[in-house]
């Protein structure tokens, strides 16, 4: 399999977001991430306020990429609980967040049976580009791209500068998924805030 990595980790995840619309997402009404967490959020501590702290990377994304992309973690973050801290306070914790998407364009090779008359195949004559007058044979691949989507919150005590909590969510599809998608996996990571579950586990998100 062909792997071609789409600049996203929210340094650049214009290519495919802006490309999405919602209209991409029409077809399905809920999101299955795959999920895990970690960390041990102290008892009886409450989720309190928290600032997003962009990365010097972050800080040259081009455009309001990076806004964007802090949106919908500032969704899943306040349904957690959290709020965000007033202008000027110190906030009890500081969220590094990071995501990306990358897209595998599948080779016919990856499929010892690659011929089927969908997908990959040759074209023949009647296809632009085959035998008689249409010239010689050539490859026609209309195999659709493979997506995997990931993102990612890395939770921190402001004060002490521990690391508190940890979640990730991994989608795949046949779409860049678009704002809406980003939005749900986010929401994912952090459904079951505060409670830590390591192993890989899936969790649904309707979409609006």
């Amino acid at each position: 399999m062909n792997s071609r990595r789409l600049a996203l980790r929210w340094t650049a995840v214009g290519a495919a977001l802006a490309a999405a619309t919602l209209a991409g997402c029409a077809s399905f009404k809920t999101v299955t991430s795959e999920v895990s967490t970690f960390g041990e959020w102290p008892a009886g501590r409450p989720a309190g306020s928290y600032v997003i702290e962009r990365l010097p990377s972050q800080q040259a994304a081009p455009g309001g990429l990076q806004a964007d992309v802090e949106q919908a973690a500032h969704q899943a973050l306040q349904t957690a609980g959290f709020v965000p801290a007033a202008t000027g306070a110190t906030p009890d914790v500081v969220v590094q967040i990071g995501a990306r998407i990358t897209r595998y364009d599948r080779s016919p090779w990856d499929d010892p049976l690659w011929w089927r008359p969908y997908g990959s195949r040759w074209a023949g004559p009647g296809w632009p580009g085959g035998w008689g007058p249409y010239g010689p044979w050539r490859w026609r691949n209309t195999e659709p791209s493979e997506y995997q989507r990931e993102v990612g919150l890395l939770i921190r005590d402001k004060a002490s500068g521990q690391p508190l909590y940890e979640a990730r969510a991994h989608t795949d599809g046949i779409t860049a998924g678009g704002p809406p998608v980003i939005a749900a996996m986010f929401s994912a990571a952090l459904k079951e805030f505060p409670k830590a579950r390591n192993e890989p586990h899936d969790v649904d998100i309707q979409l609006p």
